[in-house]
């Protein structure tokens, strides 16, 4: 009696109801644009070393997603980072706690950030001519911005567990003598780069960031089942339909109060299936987030493994390395997987919407009557599970 809670959803607990039209997947286009930056797949990779190096984002690219080097990970520390992630594949494979392979991870981790590695790395992907994003925390952007805006980066994504306007806590000095909050509203208008900022989970987090200046606010904490803890650690869950659907409403106030500056919602958890893409669009998400979903393809350095980049905090690691739900199922790849190429676009054999990811969205807008995202924001809801 004395505390109060509201009735959430997840997306798996809503269900998209089509309208009197139908059309054509043909006709049907799944590009999403942010900033100058045009994609044909509304799908970012998540921050994690599982699907993040520099090759990989490269082929995302080619693919039409977006891939995301993490700036703290493996590719900035090491000089040979694929090793060090089969040491960890070794561990993981061995030992069903996890521990051991966790425990890897943070003394991986420990190793400080050599910039001049990392600016070969975002040299890479720039170089190979598809959109450059590097994610940096929030207690590290400032030191480490610099040098990726030198690099040539196209957008920063400044994303944590949990984030907000402004990043209370000093922060740890870094080679630049950084210290002190961060505060994204003053950071975001001294970067020559768009930013996208989160995650957060609610209203009134996400009107405060997108009054920082960011051009996309990403929301949700990165959850996946099997391989992020969050919500047994910190006791800290997020309801994504209701998430998603909060943001969606912070973005059309703030759409109203500054007179048509639009900025984009991008979902991070509990996204498994082209079904829950399809989920989280309909409720007014712009694009999503993947991690484990991409680290099933044959190309992803996890090699069918998947941890959240939170799973390597030196103090309290929240996520474990875990096998992809699709690691047996191959196709005609030499290591087993399933090409990106077919996880994004199939043809595929596999009947629960774990592959043919974009194609799977795109046969859900044609069957109910839309013809791009934004139109698809629209589509009916209801709610009720099976």
């Amino acid at each position: 009696m004395g505390r109060t809670a509201r009735r959430t959803y997840e997306l798996g607990d809503v269900n998209i109801v089509p309208s009197r039209r139908t059309r054509s997947s043909k006709d049907v286009s799944t590009s999403w644009q942010i900033d100058a930056y045009r994609f044909d797949a509304p799908i970012l990779a998540h921050p994690t070393d599982a699907v993040g190096s520099p090759e990989f984002a490269i082929e995302l690219g080619r693919q039409g997603g977006l891939g995301v080097l993490n700036a703290e990970g493996l590719w900035s520390r090491h000089r040979d980072p694929q090793a060090r992630i089969d040491e960890v594949l070794a561990l993981a494979e061995k030992d069903f706690t996890g521990v051991a392979a966790i425990r890897r991870l943070q003394e991986l981790h420990s190793v400080p950030i050599d910039t001049e590695l990392l600016g070969a790395a975002v040299k890479q992907i720039r170089d190979a001519g598809v959109t450059t994003a590097v994610r940096v925390s929030p207690q590290r952007a400032r030191e480490l911005t610099p040098t990726l805006v030198a690099a040539g980066i196209d957008l920063l994504i400044v994303h944590g567990t949990i984030i907000s306007a402004e990043h209370v806590g000093g922060e740890v000095g870094g080679p630049l003598g950084v210290s002190g909050p961060l505060n994204l509203k003053t950071f975001i208008g001294e970067v020559d780069v768009p930013v996208v900022a989160g995650g957060v989970s609610d209203h009134l987090t996400a009107l405060h960031l997108m009054r920082t200046g960011a051009a996309g606010v990403i929301v949700g904490y990165g959850s996946v089942e099997g391989a992020t803890t969050t919500r047994d650690v910190l006791g800290i869950g997020v309801p994504m339909a209701t998430a998603i659907a909060d943001a969606a409403a912070a973005r059309r106030d703030y759409l109203d109060e500054t007179g048509g500056r639009y900025v984009h919602v991008i979902a991070d958890g509990d996204i498994h299936t082209s079904g829950d893409i399809a989920r989280a669009i309909a409720c007014g998400a712009d694009a999503v987030v993947l991690g484990a979903p991409l680290a099933a393809a044959a190309e992803a350095p996890g090699r069918g493994w998947f941890w959240p980049s939170a799973a390597a905090h030196p103090s309290l690691p929240r996520g474990s390395v875990a096998p992809s739900q699709l690691g047996a199922l191959g196709d005609d790849s030499a290591a087993g997987g399933p090409s990106l190429a077919t996880v994004l676009h199939g043809p595929t054999f596999e009947a629960r919407g774990q592959l043919n990811l974009v194609g799977g969205l795109r046969r859900s807008m044609a069957k109910a009557g839309y013809s791009d995202l934004k139109e698809f924001q629209k589509v009916g809801l209801g709610v009720g599970g099976y």
